[in-house]
């Protein structure tokens, strides 16, 4: 009798030992679990990715009137003809780096990057490419130089319109006016301003 007592007293230890024993395997995982967790958490969504010229850009009007400024001169000699065709590089909104371009127009200018406060109050746009001498209030003859302050007479953005601006960088080329296929899927974007000679390449 005592021996079956003894041996009833050592199998309920033996599975208590084991069920412990699964008990602290279990613990020891969830550490990694916890761990793993708390790094998916950490990685930056692709929304906290986007870089800040598309950020800048997303008021654009993608599609423009074809009108062009008073005074602004057709290339004698562009790199990119009207009607050739090229691959957008640099892409000022989702869906035109690396799209198919048609030249609709080119353009010898002087172009600037800007930061200005939209009229309507909304958050400052800072490094805006491109706005071009011909669309700057009283420009005058003479190139503007960073940090001057201008206002602004072009409207590819909402809210673009008379708006208070600093000029970030300047840059004397060929722009173009253009056509293009966003690459995400939209509507065919006609009479975009603008695109310099640095941001497309031959086909």
């Amino acid at each position: 009798m005592n021996n079956s007592k003894f041996l009833l007293n050592v199998s309920v230890l033996v599975l208590l030992l084991a069920l412990a024993a699964c008990s602290g395997g279990n613990e020891g995982d969830q550490p990694d679990t916890a761990e793993q967790n708390e790094n998916q958490t950490e990685e930056p969504s692709s929304d906290e990715n986007t870089d800040e010229s598309s950020e800048s850009h997303e008021g654009m009007e993608h599609s423009g009137s074809g009108e062009v400024p008073e005074g602004l001169e057709a290339a004698d000699n562009p790199e990119f003809e009207e009607g050739s065709t090229a691959i957008i590089q640099e892409g000022h909104m989702s869906g035109m780096e690396g799209a198919k371009a048609t030249i609709v127009g080119a353009y010898d200018t002087v172009a600037y990057s800007v930061s200005y406060d939209p009229t309507n109050g909304g958050e400052r746009v800072k490094d805006h490419k491109w706005v071009i001498h011909e669309e700057i209030e009283e420009a005058g003859e003479i190139d503007l130089e960073p940090g001057e302050k201008v206002t602004l007479n072009a409207s590819h953005m909402e809210v673009m319109e008379g708006a208070e601006a600093v000029i970030e960088s300047v840059e004397e080329t060929t722009v173009y006016m253009i056509n293009f296929t966003p690459t995400d899927g939209g509507e065919e974007v006609t009479d975009h301003k603008w695109v310099t000679a640095n941001e497309l390449s031959a086909e």
